[in-house]
């Protein structure tokens, strides 16, 4: 069973074309095989569209900062002593 953690605050997600809330889908997981919620776990990582019991999904990921050169920014890198004012 998902739980409200696995579910990223960013995440969208939809069931059938309509805006599903983290609430619902963790009330959906509870019918689901171990095998349907590791597909849901991955589709959130992932993002797209898929099925599960004949229920429709689409998952929009959290976006990630991309550099120019196409790889995933690392963030703002802290060295320990600095310090700004």
């Amino acid at each position: 069973m998902l739980s409200k953690q696995s579910i990223r605050e960013k995440v969208q997600l939809f069931l059938d074309g309509k805006p599903l809330s983290k609430e619902e889908a963790i009330a959906l997981s509870e019918s689901w095989s171990e095998r349907e919620e590791m597909l849901f776990r991955k589709m959130l990582k992932q993002g797209g569209k898929f099925g599960i019991q004949g229920k429709k999904f689409y998952i929009i990921p959290e976006e990630k900062l991309i550099r120019n050169d196409g790889e995933e920014d690392g963030g703002i890198i802290q060295l320990p002593g600095d310090t700004f004012i």
